[in-house]
């Protein structure tokens, strides 16, 4: 089901580097998307601007999958991945919590009847107006990983649960997130005791391990890091009793992944060294929407510019094709099957930066109107996409499949 070559349609796919031998490692979970055929047919029945169609069926199994995984975790989703309303109704119809980063994203759920409780502000820089406005609405626990941000949000909301954001290796991960966030270890105790001196009630640790992390074993560091910290923060006198292990949960594109399971069972292990009574968290995003997906856009043009050849679709970084200029590489199908060779595309825009991909190998005969169908593109797409040079949003179209 959907990402089988047909007569009509073929998929491009880059060959998956060779699996190590530890084959357990990587994910033999039957993969689950959207059916292409739907795609397809979603496509040329009606067409008017790029499209994001989702199924929110792979929604609710993929947080089920998750929760399988790890029992004693709750999701928090991150609502930037995709913060579509009928996306996040599945969500709260399916019992996960909600993680924010913005006043924004708070009003969504808020309309949607989340209770305040279950909604975690995990941005780590937050203005003051943000906070009060958070904390007025019922909000309670706030992220933090500087000195500053600490004695912000005390002054603000002095009675503000605080979770501590402490760096976490990255390695293996598509897009470390380390150098901008995340306290080390000596700034970490600085804002330990900076808390117990204020009184504030820094009752938590967090971090995250990178965006598509491939690497199970950043978890175990990760959690170690947490327990020893949650050590320092007794001492001082502070009540540690969460633990958010954040996000960075991979799912597939080209290179082989981890399974979640495989993950959970590392975190499974690593939770033992914690009391019972601590409350555990994650922040999944993209593992929980970005399966279900699939991004359309439209061959608008294609040109020859010194002797390299040039294709423009009407979707691009500013559309929702972001993240592939920054390393992502998605699969991509279309409907021509000439031989491939190397392509630059790029977005409609008129601004030079608006390159999609160099040197990517599709299909030679691609043309004008030819539709490009980019998988598992559920996150980080309509999220991102812009106004820009006056082109329109991407369109978001969401049904659910019987299962």
């Amino acid at each position: 089901m959907g990402d089988r070559p047909s007569s009509f349609a073929r998929s491009r796919q880059n060959a998956l580097p060779k699996q190590p031998q530890q084959e357990q490692l990587f994910d033999t979970h039957p993969e689950v998307s959207l059916d292409f055929e739907i795609v397809r047919q979603a496509a040329h029945q009606r067409y008017s601007r790029p499209f994001l169609i989702i199924d929110t069926a792979i929604v609710r199994g993929k947080v089920r999958r998750f929760r399988a995984a790890m029992p004693r975790v709750r999701p928090h989703y991150a609502v930037k991945a995709n913060p579509d309303r009928r996306v996040l109704k599945v969500q709260v119809q399916e019992g996960a919590g909600f993680e924010i980063a913005s006043t924004a994203e708070l009003e969504l759920l808020l309309g949607l009847g989340v209770a305040p409780a279950e909604i975690f502000f995990s941005n780590p820089v937050k203005s003051r107006e943000s906070i009060a406005y958070a904390a007025a609405k019922g909000v309670e626990w706030f992220v933090v990983d500087s000195a500053d941000e600490l004695r912000r949000i005390h002054e603000t909301k002095a009675d503000a649960k605080q979770y501590l954001r402490i760096a976490a290796p990255n390695i293996g991960s598509d897009w470390p997130l380390s150098g901008k966030f995340g306290a080390g270890a000596a700034d970490a105790r600085e804002i330990v005791a900076l808390a117990a001196k204020l009184g504030t009630d820094l009752a938590g640790v967090t971090f995250h391990v990178g965006s598509q992390c491939r690497n199970p074993e950043n978890w175990r560091v990760a959690l170690e890091k947490a327990r020893a910290l949650f050590e320092v923060m007794s001492k001082a006198g502070l009540k540690p009793r969460l633990l958010n292990i954040g996000g960075g949960f991979p799912v597939r594109h080209v290179k082989p992944i981890p399974s979640v399971e495989v993950i959970g069972e590392v975190v499974n292990e690593c939770l033992r060294a914690f009391p019972e009574d601590v409350q555990v968290i994650a922040e999944p995003g993209r593992f929980l929407v970005s399966d279900a997906g699939y991004f359309v856009c439209r061959v608008l043009g294609t040109a020859t510019r010194a002797g390299k050849r040039w294709m423009h679709w009407d979707a691009g970084l500013f559309g929702g094709v972001i993240e592939s200029s920054e390393g992502l590489k998605y699969r991509i199908r279309t409907e021509r099957s000439g031989p491939d060779i190397p392509w630059t595309v790029g977005g409609p825009t008129c601004d030079s930066v608006d390159i999609v991909m160099r040197d990517e190998p599709l299909p030679s005969d691609l043309q004008e109107g030819d539709f490009v169908y980019i998988k598992n593109a559920g996150a980080y797409t309509t999220a991102y996409a812009s106004h820009f040079n006056g082109f329109p949003l991407p369109e978001v179209r969401v049904f659910e499949s019987k299962r």
